[in-house]
């Protein structure tokens, strides 16, 4: 396992690399990675093809935010180039918060779709970015059921966690099985 000196995007690179040899070297089906804006996708893209990769190459965004008046941080164009490129682009509610956010800023709770998402946090916001990802993939038929896949996560931009898991359905989620730590940061840092 690598381990970063600090999160953040400036781990991004290095990440993509780590997650993509792997990938190739198990045959991996698919590298899920979030990717709000399209950036991280670009960068994935180069690196799947200098490093010869075959797989799937999965961008999660999630669906549009309420602050944004029905927007979304990936431009229409954007996700249409992503395509165009062979990247599955995912829109969906984030599988460990979406509805149960709703209630709990409006009732005051904390719900256990929350606490596991803490409790992912522990090991560094990317690893509950990497889990949740590989949920929504799946939710979406992104990536083949019951077959580990690599899955990335971040803090904010870029990534700075990759793990190998086998996602489970949101209905599943206790299911979800994180077979390896590939890398993420050693510091945490709350912001």
């Amino acid at each position: 396992m690598v381990v970063f000196e600090k999160p953040g995007k400036e781990n991004t690179e290095a990440v993509l690399r780590i997650a993509f040899e792997r990938a190739k070297a198990m045959a991996a089906p698919a590298v899920v990675f979030p990717s709000g804006t399209g950036e991280t996708a670009d960068r994935a893209v180069k690196i799947a093809e200098a490093l010869g990769y075959q797989g799937r190459l999965v961008a999660v965004r999630t669906v549009s935010k309420a602050a944004l008046s029905g927007g979304n941080k990936m431009l229409p164009e954007k996700k249409k180039e992503l395509e165009e490129k062979g990247v599955t682009v995912v829109s969906c509610a984030h599988a460990l918060s979406a509805g149960e956010r709703g209630i709990s800023g409006k009732y005051h709770g904390v719900y256990p779709l929350e606490l596991m998402a803490q409790t992912l946090r522990c090991f560094g916001q990317g690893m509950k970015v990497a889990f949740e990802c590989a949920v929504m993939a799946l939710d979406t038929d992104s990536v083949p059921y019951g077959v580990p896949v690599v899955s990335l996560g971040g803090s904010s931009y870029g990534v700075d966690t990759a793990v190998i898991i086998t996602p489970a359905y949101s209905a599943d989620i206790l299911d979800v099985r994180i077979h390896e730590v590939l890398c993420k940061p050693g510091l945490y840092e709350e912001k």
